[in-house]
């Protein structure tokens, strides 16, 4: 294969650097949303002591999921030997640390305690899937850094060897890293809407689908503010295949975890109240996640029409990451408004709410430190290709 050569993003045009600067404001906007969080307390938010995890986790589990996929053109290129998505490598790893880093900020902010951060790092329960994920995120921007160091060092360059190496230690952990944002769920044994072990590799097919989606929205909106597309037709038919597995992927463990509680007696009345009688979290499952986040991008990809490929790729990319949203919140919000019953097989009869759904409704400030957390994960990127050359340059 011909020597790739990259570059800066170097353009100045106005377009881009009004969304910089959009992107900036709203990540301001996200730290002021978290002050007013911090200071009033939870009260201004929508999360009651039955809805713990609210829209800031929506955002930090989906960012978190997207990180681990967005360094798959990374993986397939140094572990698996596919050279046509090498030019895409250098990118593909930025992207990745930017979203953890963004997701990461956003669940720091929402603890309602940040201060107590230094203690979860020091202070461990290894019986705790939470603690060991502190250690698989921390590690995950180790590996990817020094994996970035590899690829684009001219002394690392002349020992291939080292950077695959390196790459496959990255293509491992990430995969135990989604496997442990996975488990926070699948063990999570006293949820009915979770408690099931398929929960890690949906989450793992999950994050290729959401990450490489990220992937093609950042490089296509790149390349219309530069004018100079940086998906060639060749790569825009195996983005599109990429996207076709991995969205069957996804919607097939979707469909295994619903049809698991469907078989188990016990869990019945969570999949109903999810499928069937759940109120919004019905619509958010049929309509965001099946309808706009799966089938009809599928259609946009598979079925032949009139639309270049490339609109048809972007606009499949923008309805899989807008379903990985409604997926991520099906999942968190609705999982914890379903009853949770403390003495599972008998009758219980208090004032505190049992027996009865969850009401949750997403304040302002959890949006705006949601959105701020990805706008910071965005900046990155946007400030990452201006200083360095992680952008392939387009064939004359």
């Amino acid at each position: 294969m011909a020597k790739i050569a990259y570059q800066k993003f170097e353009d100045r045009s106005p377009a881009y650097l009004g969304a910089l600067a959009l992107l900036v404001a709203l990540v301001l906007v996200g730290l002021g949303a978290a002050w007013v969080m911090e200071h009033e307390g939870h009260i201004v938010t929508g999360m009651t002591n039955q809805v713990v995890w609210g829209m800031p986790h929506v955002f930090a589990v989906f960012l978190i999921v997207a990180a681990s996929g967005a360094l798959n053109l990374a993986s397939v290129a140094s572990v698996f030997g596919r050279d046509e998505y090498k030019p895409y490598a250098r990118f593909s790893a930025l992207l990745a640390m930017a979203l953890l880093i963004g997701g990461l900020a956003v669940l720091v902010l929402d603890l309602g305690r940040p201060d107590r951060l230094i203690v979860a790092m020091t202070k461990y329960n290894f019986r705790s899937i939470f603690a060991w994920n502190v250690f698989l995120y921390v590690g995950f921007l180790a590996i990817v850094a020094a994996y970035l160091f590899a690829m684009m060092d001219r002394g690392m360059a002349r020992r291939p060897a080292i950077g695959k190496a390196v790459g496959w230690i990255a293509f491992v952990w990430r995969l135990v890293l989604t496997t442990g944002t996975g488990s926070i769920f699948g063990w999570l044994v006293a949820r009915e809407a979770y408690d099931a072990a398929v929960m890690a590799p949906l989450f793992i097919a999950a994050s290729f689908l959401y990450g490489l989606a990220l992937t093609i929205l950042l490089l296509a909106a790149l390349g219309r503010f530069s004018g100079r597309s940086v998906l060639t037709d060749n790569m825009t038919a195996r983005f599109r295949g990429l996207l076709a597995i991995f969205a069957t992927a996804t919607a097939y463990f979707t469909a295994l975890h619903h049809l698991t509680n469907f078989y188990a007696a016990e869990h019945r009345d969570v999949l109903r109240f999810l499928l069937v009688d759940g109120g919004a979290h019905v619509g958010v499952f049929w309509i965001g996640q099946v309808v706009l986040g799966t089938v009809l991008p599928l259609v946009l990809l598979i079925v032949p029409t009139t639309i270049d490929a490339t609109s048809r790729l972007i606009a499949a990319s923008a309805l899989f990451a807008f379903g990985g949203l409604a997926q991520i919140y099906s999942v968190i919000i609705g999982g914890q408004s379903f009853p949770l019953r403390l003495f599972p097989g008998m009758d219980v009869s208090s004032g505190f709410h049992d027996g009865l759904a969850a009401a949750y409704r997403p304040s302002l400030p959890e949006i705006l430190l949601g959105l701020g957390g990805l706008a910071l994960a965005l900046s990155i990127v946007g400030f990452g290709v201006r200083l360095f050359p992680f952008l392939p340059k387009p064939a004359r």
